[in-house]
Parts: C-alpha cells; sequence; structure tokens
C-alpha cells in the first residue's frame, strides 16, 4: 500500500516545501498552492470527486496555522508587520473566516473552484501590471469600513482556503501601504482568519463519508504531511522577500496567481 502511495507522498511534501516558501515570500499563506495540488492528490486518494476541493480547501487553512505563525515571527523580526493595522482589522478577519468556512460547507466544490479561479485571476493583473504607485486613497481604511473590508477579504479567503494576502496585499497596496509591509501583515492576517475558518470546517457535516483521518471537511492525514514542511520554509521566504524589489515580489506574487487561476477555471469547466 505505501509502495502505491509513496508519489502521492512525495509530491505532498513537495508541495508543502513550495508552500511555506511561498508564504514567507508573498505573505499568502501557502494556499495559493496546496488547494489545487491537494485537489488533485485527494481525487488520487479515493475521496469523492464532489468533496475533493472542499476537503482541499479546508485543510489548506488548516495548514496555514502553523505557516502564518512562522512567517509572521519571521517577518515581525524584520519590522514587516504594521500592528496598528492588524489590530484595526482583526474583528474583521475573525468574522469572515468563521463565515466563509460555514458557507463554503453548504456549496458545490465547482462552484468554489470558480470562485478561486476568477479571484486569483483579477488580483494576478492588478499584480502584474505596472500600477505601484496607483493609489485610491492615501490611508488603509480602519473602523467600521476596515472591518467591513477585512470580513469580506477573510470571509472570500476562508472559502478558498488561502490565507489573505492574495486579496489583503493588494487592498493594502491600493489605499497606501508599501508591498514590504503590505506582505508581512497578510501573514499575520492568515493567521487571525485561518483559526475561525478552520473550526468552521471541522464543525461541517458533509453529505458523503469522507476516508482517512478526516474531520468535518479537515484532512489530517494530509495536513500532517503538508504542515511540518510548509513552517520550516516560511521564513526561508520571509528573508527572501526582504532582499527583493518591490516589482520583483509583485511579478512574482501574479506569475503563481496566474498559474493557479487558470488550473481552477479549467477544474471548473471540467467537472
Amino acid at each position: 500500500m505505501l509502495i502505491e502511495l509513496w508519489p502521492l507522498l512525495v509530491l505532498l511534501l513537495a508541495t508543502g516545501l513550495l508552500a511555506g516558501l511561498i508564504a514567507g515570500l508573498l505573505g499568502i499563506g501557502g494556499g495559493i498552492v496546496l488547494v489545487p495540488v491537494l485537489d488533485f492528490a485527494l481525487m488520487r486518494a479515493g475521496f469523492p470527486a464532489a468533496w475533493t476541493m472542499h476537503v482541499a480547501v479546508a485543510t489548506s487553512l488548516a495548514t496555514i496555522i502553523p505557516t502564518a505563525i512562522a512567517s509572521s515571527r519571521a517577518h515581525d523580526a524584520r519590522g514587516g508587520i504594521d500592528w496598528s493595522l492588524a489590530k484595526a482589522w482583526a474583528p474583521g478577519m475573525l468574522t469572515g473566516g468563521l463565515l466563509g468556512a460555514l458557507f463554503a460547507a453548504t456549496i458545490s466544490g465547482q462552484w468554489l473552484a470558480t470562485l478561486f479561479g476568477i479571484t486569483a485571476g483579477f488580483v494576478a493583473i492588478k499584480m502584474a501590471l505596472p500600477f505601484d504607485h496607483w493609489r485610491l486613497r492615501d490611508n488603509v481604511p480602519r473602523g467600521y469600513l476596515g472591518n467591513f473590508i477585512a470580513c469580506v477579504i477573510g470571509a472570500l479567503s476562508a472559502m478558498m482556503g488561502i490565507g489573505g494576502g492574495t486579496l489583503s496585499v493588494p487592498v493594502m497596496t491600493l489605499t497606501g501601504g508599501a508591498i514590504h509591509q503590505a506582505v508581512g501583515t497578510a501573514a499575520f492576517f492568515g493567521l487571525l482568519l485561518a483559526i475561525p475558518g478552520t473550526i468552521g470546517y471541522l464543525v461541517a457535516t458533509p453529505a458523503a463519508e469522507l476516508p482517512g483521518a478526516t474531520i468535518g471537511l479537515v484532512s489530517f492525514a494530509a495536513l500532517l504531511i503538508v504542515a511540518p514542511t510548509s513552517v520550516l520554509m516560511a521564513p526561508i521566504g520571509a528573508r527572501l522577500a526582504h532582499g527583493l524589489r518591490q516589482r520583483r515580489l509583485s511579478q512574482i506574487f501574479a506569475v503563481f496567481l496566474c498559474l493557479v487561476a487558470a488550473r481552477m477555471i479549467y477544474r471548473s469547466f471540467a467537472a
């Protein structure tokens, strides 16, 4: 049995390493890589096709918790987290993470894949184009508006199984934030939304019996393989992020989002 599964195990280990590197580098929690690969891996492992996307999203979000801790610590050591903004957006992120997970458990995997692909595609376009100095306003919103934005980001991110940086980094840079500090702060936002989001997925009751060590919609078998390698690589990615130029960091971010967007949109139409 183990001999038959070893290619899958190697794939998950490699994915965890890459996800951790990207989490530290871009502040996105690694979910942008984890979700598509987990979706594929779970299909190969015999999970019901209608639920692989749900389990991939839920497991990815659970993996973000330890990864975001490691990434946040590395960014904070370099002064890369805006703690004032983190505190201001915390209520919205926490609320959005829980609501997004509860809602995602009720919709089809095809809709989740479509949401993932379209959102990643729009953000990739923004990050790829030379709009680094384009601003909608001079200061990142706080108060009620800031918490509303944070809640929307948290909900969408929990539904996509990502750490929040995919959405919060563009929002912060469009409203006056610097890319490097936006990336570091986004890593912490990943932790804020992943904790309640994971709880939401753990208490979900899927309509089909799921194999393996799966609680709710979270696969602990995949989690135990991916999480340690992600945590190992997150600080390395954070160190690399602070050594890259702002334009280069945005371009790297956009390339990964384009690849994932194409994969997810293809999956939604092929389902």
